[in-house]
């Protein structure tokens, strides 16, 4: 029977075995990280609005960002941001056939993953 084989397919899949190369964990990082900043969109603007609306604005803005909540929210849509960017052009290169055989493709995904948070740290602290 040719349908016998594909009933021993397993039912569910267990998700924390699955072991993805780093360039599919970067792939899911970059996904993720594109809504995230998508969805940063309204709160942006609100407080772009807010900060141009008045002194008093701005200062509730500023005074906002230097909360330690602040500061994380602020970490972490900065570091968005960077990995965004920084994927995004390892993508880009990949589009012009740079760096397409393996280990090439590894160190590229390693050096986005490595170099996106100590640049979102300097970033962050320059806007602070």
């Amino acid at each position: 029977m040719p349908f016998e084989t594909a009933n021993k397919r397993p039912v569910h899949l267990d998700l924390f075995r699955i072991r993805l190369p780093v360039p599919g964990v970067l792939s899911i990082l970059h996904r993720i990280t594109g809504v995230l900043l998508f969805l940063a969109i309204p709160a942006l603007i609100y407080l772009l609005d807010l900060s141009l609306i008045s002194a008093s604005g701005f200062h509730s803005v500023a005074e906002g960002l230097h909360t330690l909540t602040g500061k994380v929210l602020l970490f972490a849509l900065v570091w968005a941001f960077a990995h965004h960017l920084l994927a995004g052009i390892r993508y880009l290169l990949i589009d012009i056939d740079l760096g397409l055989d393996r280990p090439t493709a590894r160190l590229s995904a390693w050096i986005v993953i490595l170099t996106a948070p100590p640049l979102a740290l300097l970033l962050t602290w320059g806007l602070l």
